[in-house]
């Protein structure tokens, strides 16, 4: 067994992940807890970190471990401890690193989950060897995360990548953030299932192997639901995914023209797609890039390591001190 163990723990909106990474990225043991509700205070959701960390030891050797790494859904200030707002937790201007400093016989790093799922992505899975890259994460919202130079880059204040929020649509769709228009709101995988329960909600008759497979419970539509479609060949479903890669490439082709990456990855849940989705983003960043046909165009691929990959990013960014 590797003396030069990390643990990682991923922190969503319903789970805590945790795992044992070694320096090869493979994940050697695996623990999970549900996330506390939102409005538990931060006290027990600490106490869930811990539980989970204190299972995963019970089958490596304490010794061989030398960082625990902590990827967070929410915003992470500059200092790499201080979790400034989590959308689906009771942090607000949490001090998580110092918090489980005093708990833990580790050092303790805080970051991002999308800068996590970045890093795993740079060191072991679809930008290996790219100094530029953009990652973007589709869920039920946008995420993302910059790699400029070979490093993660997280801004002035910690908190760059936030790309779901940048307008696309001035006067759009409400947004979560208060805003209009936000990108989110049109590529994701909440714009995904609201397209296809407003078709069926109107009763459109092209929806009816959507509604087939939901029987009669249409509150059971889901994004994995529609991919599934998509595969299977129904034409709504595949139309429906094209629309969200459409608006994919619109908002990457503005990407490129402010960042001028070498590569974009894409993952996330709404990815499972792959080039159903990939496709048309593909088309649609060609369509949209600024300069189009006088200059070098990003690639655009799948993430590698699928929902592992903050974990793994969170345990590597720890253990070697990035």
């Amino acid at each position: 067994m590797s003396r030069n163990l990390a643990i990682g723990i991923d922190i969503g909106g319903t789970k805590v992940a945790g795992g044992v990474v070694d320096e090869h990225g493979s994940i050697t043991h695996r623990a999970r807890r549900d996330t506390p509700h939102r409005s538990t205070s931060p006290a027990v959701v600490e106490d869930t970190i811990v539980a989970c960390i204190e299972e995963l030891l019970a089958s490596v050797e304490p010794a061989d471990v030398v960082a625990v790494g902590i990827g967070a859904a929410g915003f992470v200030a500059e200092d790499r401890g201080t979790v400034l707002f989590a959308p689906h937790l009771s942090w607000r201007q949490e001090p998580l690193r110092s918090q489980l400093a005093g708990r833990l016989p580790w050092p303790v790093t805080v970051d991002n989950d999308a800068n996590a799922a970045a890093w795993a992505e740079r060191v072991f899975g679809a930008a290996r060897g790219e100094s530029h890259a953009v990652v973007i994460t589709l869920g039920t919202g946008i995420g993302g995360a910059l790699i400029i130079d070979g490093q993660v880059r997280r801004g002035r204040h910690g908190v760059a990548g936030e790309f779901g929020h940048m307008q696309v649509v001035p006067g759009g769709a409400r947004c979560e953030c208060g805003n209009r228009g936000c990108w989110e709101q049109y590529a994701s995988g909440n714009a995904l299932v609201r397209e296809a329960r407003a078709m069926i909600g109107a009763g459109s008759p092209v929806v009816a192997d959507l509604v087939a497979r939901l029987g009669s419970d249409v509150a059971a539509l889901t994004g994995p639901l529609i991919t599934e479609a998509a595969r299977d060949g129904d034409p709504t479903a595949r139309e429906l995914i094209a629309e969200i890669g459409d608006w994919l490439g619109v908002g990457m082709a503005n990407l490129a023209a402010a960042l001028d990456p070498g590569l974009f990855v894409v993952g996330g849940g709404v990815s499972a797609a792959g080039e159903l989705l990939l496709g048309p983003a593909r088309e649609a960043f060609k369509r949209q890039l600024p300069g189009r046909g006088y200059r070098p165009e990003a690639r655009i691929v799948r993430a590698e390591l699928g929902a592992d990959a903050g974990l793994i990013g969170a345990a590597e960014l720890a253990r070697s001190g990035r």
